[in-house]
C-alpha cells in the first residue's frame, strides 16, 4: 500500500507541473500538445520523482534507469518533469521552448539535450528501442530498467506489437511499458473510430507481458504499480496500462478532440489556472 506522505508529495508535484504546463502554453506563440501532456503528468511525476533510479548530478551513471518517450510530441511534459527533478532549469524551458537552436524542441533530441536517452517523435518506435537497450543490458549483465512511455494511439502501429512479441520471447523483464490510455487519437476517439483497441490488456498478455491496469490519475495506484514491478533480472516484461483523461485538470479541455494541441489566450490561461487551483484544493488533481 502506497505511503500517504509519498502520495501527497507526488500529487503536489503533479499540480505544480500542470501549472507550469499551462503557463508555458499561454506564453508560447505556437501550439503545444497540451491535451496529452496533461493526461500523462501524474505518470511522469511518479516516474521521475519516485520510480526511476536517475541522478540529475550524474546523468550518465551506468546503473541508471533509462526512459524513452515514445509519444515524443509530449516532450514539454517530460522537460518540465526533468527540470523539477533537477536536470536543468525550468526557466530555460519557458524562455526558449520551440525556438530555433533551442535544446527544448517540440520533440526531444538527445544530441541537443543531455539527459534525454533517445530522440523521438515518429510514433511506434520507442518500444523497439527499449528492446535493443534491454538486450544490451542483459548481454552486459547490467541490472537497470528501461521505461517506455507510449500513447494508446501509437499502439495501432504494427511495430509496437513486433517489439512486444520480441520482448516476451526474449524474456526481457527489464522493460516496463507505460501506456497513456486516454482513448483519444489526434482526430477521433479510439473506441468509436475505425481502430478499436479492446480487449487491450489481453493483447499485451497474449504477447507474454504482465499487464497492470490502473487509474493513471490516482497517485496511490501509480505508486503501488511501481512498487509491484518485478526485479530487472526477471523474465517477463511489464506494461502499466494507465486509464487517463486527455486534458486532465481543465474542464474545457477534458476529452475534447480540439485540444490535442492548442494555444491558450491570456483569458483561457487565467481560467485554467483558477480551475486547477480549486480542483487541487479539493484533492481532484
Amino acid at each position: 500500500m502506497a505511503d500517504l506522505g509519498t502520495v501527497k508529495r507526488l500529487k503536489e508535484l503533479a499540480y505544480r507541473q500542470r501549472v507550469s504546463l499551462i503557463e508555458l502554453c499561454g506564453a508560447y506563440d505556437g501550439t503545444v500538445h497540451i491535451g496529452g501532456d496533461l493526461s500523462m503528468t501524474d505518470l511522469l511525476v511518479a516516474l521521475y520523482h519516485y520510480g526511476m533510479n536517475v541522478d540529475p548530478c550524474n546523468i550518465a551513471m551506468p546503473e541508471r534507469d533509462r526512459f524513452i518517450l515514445s509519444k515524443g510530441h509530449a516532450a514539454v511534459c517530460m522537460y518540465i518533469a526533468m527540470a523539477m527533478r533537477g536536470f536543468f532549469d525550468l526557466t530555460d524551458i519557458t524562455s526558449t521552448y520551440g525556438q530555433l537552436d533551442s535544446a527544448y524542441g517540440m520533440h526531444p533530441c538527445k544530441v541537443q539535450l543531455p539527459g534525454v536517452e533517445t530522440s523521438s517523435g515518429s510514433l511506434g518506435h520507442g518500444l523497439s528501442l527499449a528492446c535493443g537497450m534491454a538486450l544490451m543490458a542483459r548481454q552486459r549483465k547490467e541490472k537497470y530498467r528501461i521505461y517506455c512511455m507510449m500513447g494508446d494511439g501509437e499502439t495501432c502501429e504494427g511495430s509496437v506489437w513486433e517489439a512486444a512479441m520480441l520482448a516476451g520471447s526474449y524474456k526481457l523483464g527489464n522493460i516496463v511499458g507505460v501506456v497513456d490510455r486516454n482513448h483519444q487519437f489526434m482526430t477521433q476517439f479510439s473506441e468509436t473510430g475505425r481502430m478499436n483497441l479492446e480487449p487491450y490488456a489481453e493483447k499485451w498478455r497474449a504477447f507474454g507481458w504482465h499487464a497492470i491496469e490502473i487509474d493513471g490519475h490516482d497517485m496511490g495506484q501509480i505508486v503501488d504499480a511501481i512498487d509491484a514491478l518485478p526485479a530487472p533480472d526477471s523474465e517477463r516484461p511489464t506494461v502499466i496500462i494507465a486509464e487517463t483523461i486527455k486534458g486532465k485538470g481543465i474542464s474545457y479541455m477534458e476529452r475534447d478532440l480540439g485540444w490535442h494541441a492548442g494555444k491558450l489566450s491570456e483569458e483561457n490561461m487565467r481560467e485554467a489556472l483558477t480551475e486547477m487551483a480549486a480542483r487541487h484544493e479539493r484533492g481532484d488533481i
